[in-house]
C-alpha cells in the first residue's frame, strides 16, 4: 500500500506541515535534511503537536517528544512512550507513506 502525502520540497526545514492521512492528521518535518511522518498524537492524551527546535511539544500538557525517533522527552507521558512514527520513502519527488513492500 502506497499514500503519497506531499512534494518533498514543501516540507520546510525547520516547521512542519500537515497532512491528512485516512482522516487523521499527520506532520510531517524534515531532521537534518531527511523526511519524517507522525501521526498528530501525543502519547499522553492524544493532544495535538507544535515543533520547537528539535522537539514536538505537546499544546495541551507540555511533553516533549524528540523529532528524529519520537521518543519522549519529558512528561507528562510516560517515559517509554514515543510518537507513532509513520514509515516513508522518496518517490519521484514525493513522501509516501509504504506499508506491506
Amino acid at each position: 500500500m502506497k499514500v503519497s502525502f506531499c512534494k518533498l520540497e514543501d516540507i520546510p526545514d525547520d516547521k512542519t506541515t500537515t497532512v491528512d492521512f485516512f482522516d487523521r492528521e499527520v506532520l510531517v518535518f524534515k531532521v537534518d535534511g531527511q523526511p519524517k511522518a507522525v501521526l498528530n498524537i501525543c502519547m499522553h492524551l492524544g493532544g495535538p503537536m507544535k515543533r520547537d527546535g528539535n522537539k514536538l511539544i505537546c499544546e495541551w500538557h507540555g511533553a516533549e517528544f524528540e523529532c528524529g525517533q519520537g521518543k519522549c522527552l519529558k512528561g507528562p507521558a510516560d517515559p517509554g512512550s514515543q510518537l507513532i512514527t509513520l514509515p516513508t520513502r522518496v518517490e519521484n519527488g514525493m513522501l509516501t507513506y509504504v506499508y506491506g513492500e
